[in-house]
């Protein structure tokens, strides 16, 4: 089963959200997506509070989606996240085991 990587990221200085979600796309995402070694990634805004952000890196397992918060790639990651973002965006990290898919 598939496992993901999931970064929720928060605005806390609405003036940056325009430029926060350019750089996603134009830059972040595909970044660390190679640098992750993910499946798949994708992200996207809430729909509950519109300062919210998720990417989601999807990896074949557990153990792949568990080695990306200690792996190089994204201490490395962080650091440009945190030189661009620092007091304006917050983020939370989680990983999440796949056990049940129903569909296609």
């Amino acid at each position: 089963m598939t496992a993901c990587f999931i970064v929720r990221a928060t605005i806390i200085d609405e003036t940056v959200k325009n430029a926060f979600d350019r750089w996603y796309q134009e830059e972040h995402l595909v970044e660390a997506h190679k640098a992750f070694g993910a499946q798949r990634a994708w992200r996207g805004w809430s729909e509950v509070d519109p300062n919210v952000h998720y990417a989601v890196y999807e990896f074949d397992d557990v153990t792949a989606a568990r080695a990306v918060p200690d792996s190089d790639a994204l201490k490395q990651l962080a650091i440009e996240f945190d030189r661009m973002w620092s007091d304006k965006v917050t983020r939370k990290r989680e990983t999440v085991d796949t056990i049940q898919v129903i569909g296609g």
